[in-house]
């Protein structure tokens, strides 16, 4: 149980953590990349700007002037990075004429290839935008089209690294911070699992400390029965007394499942469940029922043949006790899956959903109204459960088409 808290504790804050950590890397590198994407447009636009054709004079298209720079806007051929860029620039006539190009490494980017996605940028009438790794602005220079073009190449590899390190020491941190998640919730159940044991103990304790007392008013109590014959108050005294030594042998019961690791061997659990089922057929014929048992054969499991026992009677009594008279109580064992899969099944009123995760909690009835008349304190589904998880199996409810099935899972063993 504090185990499965545990780790519900761990997945909740590393879950927090994972949202944090890749919220913040998504904002680092989203505005990191636009802000980079600015600055190389920045200056891809006033590189532009700065642009003379250089053609004689007689064949150079009217041009306007250049404009003056804007006072508000950053100089970025200020900037070092401006100085160390790679520009590369084609001037183009309105018809898609080439009328000069300027390429600084044509054994990166030949002047065909540059001149074709000039002509392609100016057929599709772009601005701005991204071609490979080359960030392109199309300017109108008064006669003619300069599409300036800047190697975007440093700027993906400066967005892969700090992607990289970003991830590779995020998930060093996430790394330590699950062992210290681990080391958190192990502090935070520790208190809740310390209260859990000293209440466990003292139900074993008080449990064994009751045994003496009921012991020696069940003697006295027939003791005096034999001298003073029948007696209205003292038949009351040997009920409650019976009562209370059912209810303390089901505590201790629960205890010695819950504390105890029994010894464990190769079981036959088909022939176990056929055996069990035996003496509840009269049982349940006796409350009008039918028990009906489909039971696969050659079924082993490891465990605890006393233990096992007892899962299968407890269900088959509660199955009796909540089943509709005339209808039948189905017992099913098969594999399925590497498990062995026992289903009990009985027709009755469906348990509402709210209540169903309960049912194996200690001291719950569905049935609030009797306390314990019929000698049933809400410990047997409890019991059942702790001994399913000492066998590392699983046990469920559920409900449908008025019938009610308890089923459990237990890992099966393969016996050489």
């Amino acid at each position: 149980m504090f185990k499965k808290s545990r780790r519900k504790i761990v997945a909740a804050i590393m879950s927090v953590l994972a949202l944090l950590w890749i919220g913040t890397l998504a904002v680092i590198y989203a505005s990191s990349y636009f802000e980079m994407s600015e600055r190389d447009r920045g200056m891809l636009l006033e590189h532009a700007e700065r642009y003379v054709l250089h053609q004689p004079l007689g064949e150079r298209p009217p041009g306007k002037p250049e404009p003056d720079p804007d006072p508000g806007r950053p100089r970025y051929s200020d900037l070092p990075s401006f100085q160390l860029s790679t520009f590369y620039t084609v001037a183009m006539t309105y018809e898609g004429e080439a009328l000069e190009i300027k390429n600084p490494q044509r054994e990166v980017h030949s002047d065909e290839e540059l001149e074709s996605l000039a002509r392609d940028i100016l057929g599709e009438g772009e601005a701005t935008g991204t071609e490979s790794n080359l960030v392109y602005c199309a300017v109108d220079k008064g006669g003619y089209m300069l599409l300036a073009f800047k190697d975007n190449t440093i700027l993906h590899e400066s967005m892969n690294t700090l992607f990289r390190y970003t991830l590779l020491f995020g998930g060093i941190a996430m790394a330590v911070l699950f062992f210290l998640a681990v080391w958190l919730a192990g502090r935070i159940v520790q208190p809740l699992e310390e209260s859990y044991q000293k209440q466990r103990q003292f139900i074993s304790d008080a449990g064994h400390e009751l045994k003496t007392p009921i012991a020696v008013v069940s003697t006295n109590a027939e003791l005096l029965a034999r001298e003073l014959g029948e007696n209205k108050w003292l038949a009351n005294i040997q009920y409650e007394n019976e009562r209370m030594g059912v209810l303390v042998t089901q505590l201790l019961e629960l205890s010695r499942v819950e504390n105890v690791t029994p010894k464990r061997e190769q079981i036959d659990l088909s022939h176990l469940v056929n055996g069990e089922a035996l003496p509840f057929e009269s049982v349940a014929f006796e409350n009008g029922l039918l028990l009906n048992p489909s039971i696969a054969e050659n079924i082993f499991v490891e465990g605890n043949s006393a233990q096992l026992k007892q899962l299968v009677s407890i269900l088959l009594d509660n199955a009796i006790r909540h089943g509709d008279g005339g209808k039948e109580i189905r017992l099913i064992l098969k594999a399925e899956h590497g498990s062995a899969n026992l289903s009990v099944v009985n027709t009755g009123a469906e348990i509402p959903s709210e209540q169903r995760a309960q049912l194996f909690e200690r001291f719950y009835r569905v049935d609030t109204v009797r306390s314990g008349e019929d000698r049933h304190y809400g410990l047997g589904l409890a019991i059942a459960k702790a001994i399913v998880l000492s066998h590392g199996g699983k046990i469920s409810v559920s409900c449908g088409d008025g019938l009610v099935t308890f089923k459990v899972q237990l890992p099966i063993r393969n016996f050489l």
